[in-house]
């Protein structure tokens, strides 16, 4: 099997070595991969040194540059270059660990049809690494998230044939939506992912990334959360975990507030209609006070 490793980045020519250097060691044990990178209008040396890169020809690249559109724009506009049979979506601050790829090969060859990928585990201090269980088991990412409450750090990959169906939804002129919501309607056409307690990502989560600066991207990209929650919000909860439950009307009464968008009419069940009445005042209280 053919495997495209996908890499957006933005201003990280000082790290991507060392996601180069993961993809030349995983060569020597696994040959049929290409690298696409999405330059996403990065000013620094990222240009020059990927074509250094390209020179020594030790791993298959293909390059691309586009006016800065974010990340998720970014995967979505190297998709139709895409020739492999399994994606994998690296972070230009993380690397591959050692001879991976010829293990995600191997596991990809008798995975059943309807299963979208394979989760994998991404390896950061600090962060629960442990499926507690879940090795070998198909699931929803929207199950492991909201019925079984499983917090661990993924790494994701997919089959090309089922993921070149799906982008991630933009609104506006916003640059980010959360990953969640291309992942759970990627569920709602399958079976879900076959789950493997194996670590395949290093990550390096960096001061200038989404997951370090939370708060400022509900603020740049609220209309993106508000269609992400309205999603959550019209699924079925009567199954799952109460404090996920209040999580959903919490940060739907959030983005609803943020972005002056309708609420109650898109709450469903009583038992939601009853919490949302309660929660929506301090809510509203409470965003307005945050995000003044």
């Amino acid at each position: 099997m053919r495997i495209s490793i996908m890499t957006a980045t933005y201003n990280r020519a000082y790290i991507l070595t060392k996601l180069y250097k993961s993809l030349v060691q995983n060569t020597k044990s696994f040959k049929d991969v290409e690298w696409l990178i999405m330059d996403d209008g990065s000013t620094d040396d990222t240009e020059s040194l990927i074509k250094s890169y390209i020179k020594e020809k030790k791993v298959e690249i293909k390059y691309h540059k586009q006016k800065n559109g974010g990340k998720q724009n970014a995967i979505n506009n190297l998709m139709p270059y895409v020739t492999g049979d399994i994606i994998i979506e690296v972070d230009s601050d993380d690397h591959l660990n050692n001879n991976v790829l010829s293990m995600v090969s191997k596991d990809y060859e008798n995975l059943k049809d309807n299963v979208y990928g394979i989760s994998y585990l991404r390896n950061q201090i600090g962060v629960n690494t442990n499926m507690d269980g879940l090795d070998n088991t198909i699931h929803t990412l929207y199950d492991i998230d909201f019925n079984y409450g499983k917090d661990f750090d993924r790494a994701l990959t997919f089959k090309t044939s089922i993921r070149k169906h799906f982008r991630y939804e933009l609104c506006d002129k916003e640059k980010f939506i959360t990953e969640a919501y291309m992942y759970f309607q990627m569920d709602d056409a399958t079976e879900g992912l076959l789950f493997k307690n194996k670590e395949i990502v290093t990550a390096e989560y960096r001061d200038d990334g989404y997951s370090k600066n939370i708060i400022e991207t509900f603020k740049k990209y609220p209309k993106g959360y508000y269609k992400y929650f309205q999603y959550l919000i019209n699924k079925p909860m009567h199954h799952i975990l109460f404090k996920k439950r209040m999580y959903i009307l919490k940060h739907f009464i959030l983005f609803k507030t943020l972005t002056h968008q309708p609420g109650y009419k898109y709450v469903t069940g009583f038992t939601n209609k009853l919490l949302y009445i309660l929660l929506v005042i301090p809510g509203t209280i409470k965003t307005k006070r945050m995000f003044k």
